[in-house]
This record gives C-alpha cells, structure tokens and sequence, in this order.
C-alpha cells in the first residue's frame, strides 16, 4: 500500500467519524418540540440556498467569501477525488491525483486566508479559543493532503507522502474533534438549517419578517426553557459560526447595553446541553451576573440560568442581526419567543413597560389616552369619519403617534397633501385601535390578539381600496401580521403614496433651496418590508443633495424606538440615537429625513450639534407650497 492508498483509507475513517459525530449531534435537537419540515424539498433546495442565498451575505465580506470559497469548495472537492482512488479503474491514476492535489492546493490557500484573518491579531468580532486552532488544522489536513497527492503524481521516492499522510491524518481526526461544539459543528448544522428553516419562504423571496403567532391554547405560553423550542430552532442556533456580523450590526451592542446577539444564540446553542461549551468570543456589554446553568429542561431566562432578562429586554427587534446573518439565524423570533413567557407566563417585564402593557390590554391604547382623541391633531384640517361616508378609497391608519405634537406635524401635512391632490380619504377616528406592535414586541401576545381582532372587526364594516399611513410600525402589522387572523388588506406607506401622487402629476414641486439632505431608513419600512426606493425617489424630486449616511437601507442602523425598547428603557454606556445622528453628523447634511414617528421621536431628542429632523410629509408639502405661484388660491 503507498500513501497515496492509505490516505484514502484515512478520508473514509475520517467520513465514517465524522458521520458518528454528526448522529451524536443531531440527537440533542430531538429535545425540541417537533416541527413540519419539508424535507424532500429542502434537502433539494440545498445547492441553491447555499451557493445563491448564503453567498449572497457573504459576499459583503469579498475576503470572506473567496476564503471560504476556496476553503470549502477545495476540501469537499479534493476528499473526494482522494477517495475516488480507491476505485480499482482509477486506483494509481496520476490524472485524478493531479486534480486532487489542484484541489488540495486551492484548500490549502482558502485555510492560509483563514490563518491569515486571524494571525497575528484577531478581530474582535471573531471568537477565539478552538476558533484559533482552526486554520491551523485546515492547513495541516490540506498541506498534508497535497503533499500525498504530490507524492503519486510524481512517483517521488522517500517519506514525503508519508510525512504528508501522518500531517493530513492529525489535521483530518482534528477537525473532526470540532463537530460536536467546535467550528465545524457549523458546517454540518449549517446545511440541514438550509434544509429545514422555520422560515422557507426567506429562500423564495420572501420578506418573511411577521412574528409567528402563539399558541395561546398551549400549556405553556412562550419559550421558558430549551424544550420549548422547536427542534429545528435548536438546530439554527447550532448552525452558528460565530462570524460576529450579528455583533457589529446589532445597535444595542453598540451602544453598550446587555446585549451582544452572537453571545445569545451561543448561550441558546448551550442551552439544551449539560454544559454548554466554552465562549470565546466578545461578551454581552456590562454583563449581568448568571448562574450560567444549562439543560433540556432548566430555565434559559434569569440571574439563576443563563441568560439575564436584561439582555432579551435590551433588543429592539429591529433584525439588523438576522439581515447580516450568512446561517439565517432567526434571533428576534427567539427573543420575542423567550419574552413571551416572561410577560404572560410570569409577568416578569422591565417596570417602564407595566402600565403600557396594561393600557393596552384595557383602554386599547398604551398611552391611556381617549381613542376619540386621536384626531385632535388635526383641529382646523378636514378629517372626514369613515363612519359617516360609509367608503373611501384611502383610509388614512393614524396610528398611536397621532397622539404626540411631533407625530401630529406629520399627520398635518400628510392630510394637506391628501387634500391638495384630491384623494377621496377618511379616518377610522374614535373606532381606530392601537394596532398592538408594541403589545406583540414585548411579548403579550393575548393583547395583540385582542387588538388585532377588533380592528379587523371594525375595518370590516366599511369599503375602502387602501389603508395608508405614516407609521411602518402600523404598515407591518395591518400588512404581514394582521393576515395570520384574518385581515387582509392593501395597506402603503406614505412615501410610496407621495412619490405615486408627484410621478402622477397630482402634487407639483418646486425645486427646495440648496442644502445637504441625507435619509434614515426605518427599521420597520427598510429591512421588513423591503421599501427603501420610493422615499429616496421622493427626496430626490426635491432637487436636493442627497447623501447616504455609511449604513443605509436594509442595512441601515436603528435609531433605538423599536420593540418596545423606550420603555424597556435598559441602560447602555451611550444612547442609540445619539450614535445614528452622529452618523448622520459625518455626512455633513443639514437635514435628516425619517419616514417613521418613532424615528423622528428618537433622532429629534438627540442634543447638541445636530442636523435638522424632518419628516417625508413636512418636506413634500414645504415643495408644494414653493410651487403655489405667490397669490394664487391653494
């Protein structure tokens, strides 16, 4: 037998190993609730999902992706042309080790990149401890590999190709020892979390951003400990690389508050184990002290678990952490899981959301406040009942900002435009419900239900074409959540309505004065329904400088007012919005758009030298009243 022979031999000990592992590791799921996964359709959907979806993320990362092009793609590649040589045809073909050992040298460059990334300073976003012994097991597997391969291509005399075999054996029984709560337990929980995803449709094109309701029948409501997770939610957290793109994207984390996302789902991948396995990477931001207890059935959330109830309240859901994520990790989905428990199973919520949860639930408003109050913003506008007209062809959602002065300028404005362009509108008025995004946020799933009902009861009585607001809160819930009970509706933005109404003709602009503008995507319009064009298209007919601030769009940064975080109220080392608007500050612009009343809420409380807060609405009306001819009737 030469080397050759015997590494062939040691690639399929190494399978048989490794297919050992893998069994070991899939069982500890089995611990999760079961889940209807399609599995003839998802194992088919391997390839495209991998090399098209997941590429995809990457590729933001040019240095990552050809590392792990050239890393994954030459290993599976020259293992299997290596064990092709067993084959009795092929067995001593110098052609089929030459294109191993061509394989094995582009592997061997894939791990020097991973080395190199990590040698001789490591990002802090990478974790470190069996993270660091990786790339020097990957090139110990592939320069081993292809000095074997060498060795039976050029027919070498001497021990090259055994000194090859026994590198490539040592590296290969390495990497194996990885599975099971090392690096490559990634590469194996990765592809069956393609396989099996909760959320398919993201592979379809899907927005696939609403919260899957609760079962409020169910013994236990919301997840308390790791056995009531789905299996296939298990699996997602195991499929985790600890890349850290979660980490810098995630705003708390920025901001110094208890929350680190890629600690999270390493803390809810130790969860259902014993003991879970040892955390190299950063930590959540002044961690709270746990007991750092784990098992199938031990609590995940508390001082006396493993993980503070803190860190799930710190979260303001605004999936910047899942929009980076290249395993497709649902982290909000577990969040918003894990405090639904604390809220309607213990009560256990953060005292600054008591009483609008209990408002909520009994005046059907978290502020408290008189439903027939909400119009009060518009003394002086027409505001027509929908009660009273009985059909419109939009119906204007005001939504709980209506309530504020800084919310109830943009409503103003909003309604001038409406009228000026002679759009037949009308409100709900007295009738209009919270729509129940921060009940749902915070994890009283009972009270959204509640309010979701009642106001799919009540649009029910009347004809309308659209539901409009100026609220993404609003436009996410009535659009993707509303339908899970019923209500189906076409419901828009106000800046798709706006840039519809001036490309229509229907609003004429004036060209705005000289300035510097830059736009603050909302999380809730920009990353959950996929809408960052039309407001950008809208500034621009302004005539304006526009300017991207450096996260924009699907990627932009949150300003801290999402998933009921305001009156969650943890405390960080800075203010999230104070770090947005000094993004905003970099751009050098005097103005900062927002789409969204929590936006402007958030960004206009920022002190000190700061740009202009100004909403969509306010800055189409200011160009409509410039085009007016001076003396002419409105």
């Amino acid at each position: 037998m030469n080397a050759a022979s015997a590494l062939s031999l040691v690639i399929v000990a190494l399978a048989i190993l490794l297919a050992v592992e893998a069994v070991r590791v899939a069982r500890r799921w089995h611990v999760g609730r079961p889940a209807s996964v399609d599995w003839w359709a998802g194992l088919a959907a391997i390839p495209k999902r991998y090399l098209v979806d997941v590429h995809h993320v990457v590729a933001r990362d040019p240095y990552a992706a050809r590392m792990h092009a050239l890393a994954a793609g030459g290993l599976l590649a020259g293992s299997a042309l290596a064990v092709l040589g067993l084959v009795p045809p092929l067995a001593g073909s110098r052609w089929l080790w030459a294109l191993a050992a061509i394989a094995f040298l582009v592997a061997l460059a894939g791990g020097g990149m991973v080395g190199r990334r990590r040698y001789p300073t490591r990002p802090a976003r990478l974790s470190g401890g069996a993270f660091q012994r990786l790339p020097l097991l990957l090139v110990g597997y592939f320069g081993g590999a292809l000095l074997v391969a060498l060795d039976a291509v050029l027919d070498l005399t001497g021990p090259l190709g055994w000194l090859g075999l026994v590198v490539a054996s040592l590296g290969g029984f390495g990497l194996v020892r990885l599975l099971a709560d090392g690096p490559m337990r990634h590469a194996f929980a990765g592809a069956l979390h393609l396989a099996a995803h909760p959320r398919p449709g993201r592979f379809e094109g899907e927005r696939a951003t609403a919260l899957i309701p609760a079962d409020l029948d169910a013994p236990r409501l919301g997840v308390a400990v790791p056995a009531d997770f789905a299996w296939n939610r298990l699996l997602g957290f195991d499929a985790c690389i600890q890349c850290g793109r979660c980490e810098v994207a995630c705003p708390a984390f920025a901001a110094g508050q208890p929350l680190n996302p890629k600690r999270l789902i390493q803390d809810l991948a130790g969860s259902f184990k014993d003991a879970p396995p040892a955390y190299r990477g950063s930590d959540y931001p002044q961690a709270r002290p746990v007991a750092g207890v784990s098992g199938p059935e031990r609590p995940i959330v508390g001082a006396g678990a493993l993980i503070h109830p803190d860190t799930i309240w710190s979260c303001t859901t605004c999936r910047a952490c899942v929009e980076e994520c290249p395993m497709m990790i649902e982290h909000v989905d577990a969040i918003v899981d894990l405090r639904r428990f604390q809220t309607m199973e213990l009560a256990a919520v953060p005292a600054g959301a008591i009483a609008p949860l209990s408002e909520s639930r009994y005046a059907e408003e978290p502020g408290g406040r008189a439903l027939a109050a909400r119009t009060d913003f518009a003394a002086g506008l027409p505001l027509p009942l929908i009660a009273e007209k009985g059909s419109c062809d939009v119906l204007l959602w005001l939504g709980s900002g209506a309530y504020e002065l800084r919310h109830g300028r943009t409503l103003r404005a909003l309604v001038e435009l409406l009228r000026r362009a002679g759009i037949d509108y009308a409100v709900l008025g007295p009738e209009e419900r919270d729509c129940g995004d921060l009940a749902r946020r915070l994890g009283d799933e009972a009270t959204f239900a509640d309010l979701a009902r009642a106001n799919i009861a009540t649009l029910g009585r009347y004809r309308f074409n659209r539901i409009l607001t100026a609220d993404p809160h609003a436009l996410h819930v009535l659009r993707n959540e509303y339908p899970a009970f019923g209500g189906h509706y076409e419901v828009v933005h106000h800046s798709a309505l706006l840039d519809e109404l001036a490309a229509d003709g229907r609003l004429a602009l004036a060209a705005a004065p000289d300035g510097r503008l830059t736009y603050h995507d909302p999380c809730y319009l920009g990353r959950y329904n996929g809408e960052t064009d039309a407001p950008r298209r809208l500034l621009d007919r302004l005539g304006l400088e526009r300017v991207e601030m450096e996260r924009h769009g699907k990627r932009s940064m949150c300003c801290g007012g999402g998933g009921g975080a305001p009156v969650s109220d943890i405390a960080g080392e800075r203010r999230i919005p104070d770090i947005r608007m000094a993004q905003a500050r970099a751009t050098g612009a005097k103005t900062v758009a927002v789409a969204c009343p929590q936006c402007a809420a958030m960004l206009e409380g920022v002190t000190g030298d700061v740009a202009e807060v100004r909403d969509l609405a306010e800055l189409v009306l200011a160009a409509v009243e410039a085009a007016v001819p001076q003396g002419a009737p409105r």
